[in-house]
């Protein structure tokens, strides 16, 4: 059922000032069962960055590589960096502006993987992509494997999450932060609210249920994860009407239980993915800034 057009523009109150132009035109989601092959060829279509350096993973996915501009003679932190898409769509080109402008502002190396999607591959294909640039990433020469960290957005930040996780168990390094922007962490998260913008309850189930394809939820669901102690300290940014907005105070909490640090920023009235929409609103800059000052921290500068 769609939202009439006055009825949104009355809605509008309910989103931060800077945003709410933009949630009068947004859709409540971009992808489904039937626009999911043309928004996966509109991925593959994205041409980032021109010069951008790339490198292919043992695990036949690649990354795309940004260093901060300037000296490189001294060992650099690193991130490795993961993009959103519901974990059905999407590619690392779109967040090349991102991570380089999350390179220059931090000094580190972000490694932006370009992971498998679901449904062709489903559960753990994209978790071992990011777990082979994690390595990859550790292994390189001028990296400080004491200052590695690890971060994403929306289905990135569930795998950033997820990877924090799994680097808790298998190494190669112990991260020291899990940036998770909007982290889609909690696949029973629904809604009968029909006023989110760009991911809703629907795109939330196709989601999960492409991603998931038969495997146990505990095992890719990090928010139903029997035990996170250990893992990373953690940031977690997200808007107040964003779908993930209580799933994602929830895994704040749950990580604080389990004695991991936890930074919560709530974002009042941004909704899903605000910050690389509206990119030059100053609550998107705000949200950058914060994501930077808690990277730098974790970097020890």
């Amino acid at each position: 059922m769609r939202i009439p057009f006055l009825d949104r523009i009355r809605d509008r109150r309910r989103y931060h000032p800077d945003l709410r132009l933009a949630s009068v035109v947004l859709p409540p989601r971009l992808v489904g069962p039937r626009t999911l092959p043309a928004v996966q060829k509109i991925g593959t279509l994205l041409p980032g960055l021109r010069g951008t350096e790339t490198h292919e993973l043992d695990s036949g996915a690649t990354v795309r590589v940004f260093r901060a501009p300037g000296d490189q003679s001294s060992s650099s932190a690193g991130l490795v960096w993961i993009h959103g898409g519901g974990y059905v769509v999407g590619s690392a080109a779109q967040d090349d502006v991102l991570c380089r402008a999350l390179a220059r502002s931090t000094g580190a190396t972000v490694v932006s993987v370009d992971y498998r999607l679901a449904p062709r591959h489903p559960f753990p294909a994209a978790l071992d992509d990011c777990h082979a640039a994690l390595g990859w990433l550790a292994a390189q020469p001028g990296i400080d494997t004491r200052r590695i960290a690890v971060g994403g957005a929306s289905a990135g930040g569930g795998l950033a999450a997820a990877l924090a996780i799994r680097a808790r168990d298998e190494g190669p390094v112990a991260p020291v932060l899990q940036l998770l922007a909007y982290p889609m962490v909690d696949d029973r998260t629904d809604t009968r609210d029909r006023r989110h913008r760009l991911w809703d309850a629907r795109s939330n189930r196709f989601g999960w249920t492409s991603y998931l394809g038969g495997a146990d939820p505990s095992t890719a669901s990090p928010a139903r994860h029997p035990d996170l102690a250990g893992v990373a300290p953690a940031w977690i940014g997200v808007g107040t009407v964003d779908l993930f907005f209580e799933e994602d105070k929830a895994y704040a909490d749950r990580l604080e239980r389990a004695g991991v640090p936890c930074e919560f920023l709530p974002v009042p009235g941004a909704f899903h993915g605000f910050d690389l929409v509206v990119t030059r609103a100053g609550v998107s800059k705000d949200f950058f800034r914060a994501q930077c000052d808690a990277l730098r921290q974790a970097f020890g500068e």
